[in-house]
């Protein structure tokens, strides 16, 4: 696998001559499908639109990027992987790169023009023993090498001879100097520093649904990420039929990690934040704490229920349809039966509505076939659009819109008070309770809230579809219903939920991750927990967990992994101009910076910051080598990081927040967003929590 005309007694010469092979070869590979012609294959226009999509799609996914390394890795088997080694997931076909000892591990998979590999699918079985072998378990490799990049050249490597005990294991400087890269743009794979209880989680089978537990800086995001990057490897066929999606808390954080699977080579995953997945109507309201939290509240699914069957009435007039010169009669007390039988079945309320008029025309074909007639399913499907029959349905089940049931629900107190009765007191019923009830769906000032509601309803109506996987990040802060807005998205399939139970910064976030699985309708869910912290610098994180005890006291803090403490200093301010200075101090290092500040004293700042000519974005907006400063609302700071971060007056992250434990919850997470260093400046005390 390594180049004849490299000099044998340089291995790194090897190494880079490997590398501009295997970017050759992937080339060659993207020209072949550039080059298909499917003219002579395709039966018709549909098959080849669909097609071309397909070879499209292809040609993206081989795009070679030139400031991202081919390959990372490289492992020297000891013996040639055998089949148990070469076999895919789930009895997958055997890998064709099992007939070699040393592999060279990347983001995909890479071969020369007889079809040999240059370079292994990191997803593929045996890449695993580079995330997973030690000494204690080598997993029959010799030597493991990491290579470290400048851009897009190889410019260093490190062995490790994991087969020979006189070599002592050591700290690898090549990882730590990846995990510690100064940051500037969007989030980036960890494709080459994945840890092995990382690795355990990211190759978890797609059968069973998976929670990761995990603090500042443990890298669950990544995890989910790359778990969804495996499982489109191993059940790429089946996914490709029912849909992976991700699910953030916002558009900033959407995209600041968008290029992460694109990265690994995967273009077809979607991705939304719970808001679309219910955007049924505008929201053009707002909740208060207090009513946004009912509404959030699983109980709500049930008053949802009681107001949907509302509707449906016990018929007490029969049903005669005539047919030609006959008369059939069904009398109220069979349909009263046949509507109970279809409320006993519990299916979907819309599905039973359907179900009912062709329950109705059976009944009435059973009285033919008495008569002496002989008639078929056509007749069946004529009597059950028979004017009368239509007629009873309609009186009996009213078809019934989402939006409307909400509506009415939030407007009429009596409606309200009737089917919220032994769920909701009344000062939690006056809470939800519209003072000026809208006249229409379009003219209501909808809440964020709201949608959720309506979106439980459009669900009980009709079955919402079930998509393959789904993962859910930063999912402490979802309320019981977001959940379930969630959960029924994925009943059919399986999820990966992310979070940190001390990250929760919404008055309904989660208490329990057990809680929050019976919600999603994932009770069994296997729940792990990262403490190892990659991120976030020692000193750093050791200041931001005196929040813990006051905030998560049953949580175990993050213990940072990183060799380099950190830079951290808390300075007394006097005004704006300390935090410009501050902020000038920290672009005058090399990586991203950003200032965290409460959401109340954001324009201020932007203020500060024009006056003073430094240019900034907003979070979500690209970072680039000129503009590395950005300005976040601490409400928007959960999941972003930034080299180096400036924290502005921590009390007012604190107070902007409806009560304390939720104000120091969002204090801990802009405590938590720093690679390299932070910065706290304040002109009021200090919480007495971090004193």
């Amino acid at each position: 696998m390594n180049d004849p005309a490299a000099p044998a007694d340089d291995p790194l010469a090897r190494e880079r001559s490997h590398l501009s092979a295997s970017r050759a070869a992937l080339r060659a590979m993207r020209e072949d499908v550039e080059a298909l012609d499917i003219r002579d294959v395709t039966a018709n226009w549909v098959n080849a639109e669909v097609l071309q999509r397909q070879i499209e799609e292809r040609i993206k996914a081989l795009a070679d990027l030139s400031d991202t390394p081919l390959f990372f890795g490289r492992l020297d088997y000891l013996h040639a992987p055998g089949a148990e080694q070469a076999e895919g997931a789930e009895g997958e076909r055997p890998q064709p790169e099992a007939a070699y000892r040393t592999l060279h591990i990347g983001r995909r998979h890479v071969h020369d023009a007889d079809g040999d590999p240059m370079v292994i699918d990191w997803r593929a079985p045996v890449s695993q023993p580079f995330y997973r072998a030690s000494k204690k378990d080598p997993m029959d490799v010799g030597l493991r090498r990491r290579f470290g990049y400048t851009g897009g050249d190889l410019t260093a490597y490190e062995d490790e001879h994991l087969s020979d005990p006189a070599e002592a294991a050591t700290t690898s400087k090549l990882l730590q100097q990846e995990i510690e890269r100064p940051r500037v743009g969007p989030m980036r794979d960890i494709v080459a520093t994945i840890q092995p209880e990382q690795d355990e989680i990211v190759r978890s089978g797609l059968s069973g649904s998976v929670c990761v537990q995990g603090g500042p800086g443990t890298g669950k995001t990544a995890v989910g990420l790359h778990r969804v990057a495996y499982l489109l490897y191993a059940h790429r066929e089946r996914l490709a039929r029912t849909g992976t999606l991700v699910v953030g808390p916002n558009r900033s954080f959407l995209h600041y990690i968008e290029q992460v699977l694109p990265a690994l080579g995967e273009l077809t995953v979607a991705q939304a934040t719970v808001d679309d997945l219910v955007a049924h109507v505008e929201v053009r309201g707002t909740d208060d704490a207090t009513a946004a939290t009912v509404k959030g509240d699983a109980r709500m699914a049930q008053v949802l229920r009681r107001a949907l069957y509302s509707h449906v009435t016990m018929p007490t007039e029969p049903v005669v349809v005539v047919r030609g010169s006959r008369r059939w009669r069904v009398p109220a007390y069979e349909l009263e039966e046949i509507v109970r039988q279809l409320l006993d079945r519990d299916i979907r309320y819309g599905a039973a509505r359907e179900a009912l008029p062709q329950r109705i025309a059976h009944a009435v074909l059973v009285q033919m076939e008495r008569a002496g007639e002989a008639p078929d399913d056509r007749v069946q499907d004529a009597v059950a659009r028979n004017a009368a029959v239509k007629a009873a349905v309609k009186a009996v089940w009213p078809a019934v819109d989402p939006a409307k049931l909400v509506l009415r629900l939030l407007g009429d107190a009596e409606f309200l008070a009737e089917h919220a009765e032994g769920l909701l007191d009344e000062q939690e019923r006056k809470a939800i309770l519209w003072a000026k009830p809208a006249r229409s769906v379009k003219s209501a000032k909808w809440s964020a809230a709201d949608t959720v509601l309506i979106d439980e309803a459009a669900d009980l109506i009709r079955r919402t579809p079930s998509l393959g996987h789904v993962v859910l990040d930063e999912a402490q802060d979802l309320s019981p219903m977001q959940y379930r807005a969630v959960g029924r998205r994925c009943t059919t399939g399986s999820a990966t939920v992310l979070g940190d139970l001390a990250q929760g910064t919404t008055p309904w976030a989660t208490r329990s991750w057990e809680e929050a699985l019976a919600h999603l309708g994932k009770p069994d869910a296997v729940v792990e927990e990262l403490t190892a912290g990659f991120r976030v610098p020692t000193d750093v994180i050791t200041y931001a967990s005196r929040l813990l005890p006051h905030i998560a006291p049953g949580l175990t803090p993050v213990a940072s992994i990183r060799e380099n403490p950190g830079f951290f200093e808390v300075r007394g301010s006097s005004g704006p101009d300390d935090v410009i200075a501050a902020c000038r101090e920290l672009l005058s290092r090399e990586g991203s910076v950003g200032l965290i500040a409460a959401d109340p004293r954001i324009p201020a700042l932007t203020d500060a910051l024009a006056a003073a000519g430094l240019p900034h974005v907003a979070p979500g907006e690209e970072t680039t080598e000129s503009t590395r400063l950005t300005l976040v609302p601490a409400s928007l700071a959960k999941g972003l990081e930034y080299d180096y971060v400036l924290l502005d007056e921590p009390q007012a992250v604190v107070d902007a927040e409806p009560d304390e434990r939720t104000g120091l919850r969002r204090l801990y997470v802009t405590l938590t967003r720093a690679v390299s260093g932070l910065i706290i400046t304040h002109g009021a005390p200090l919480p007495t929590q971090l004193t």
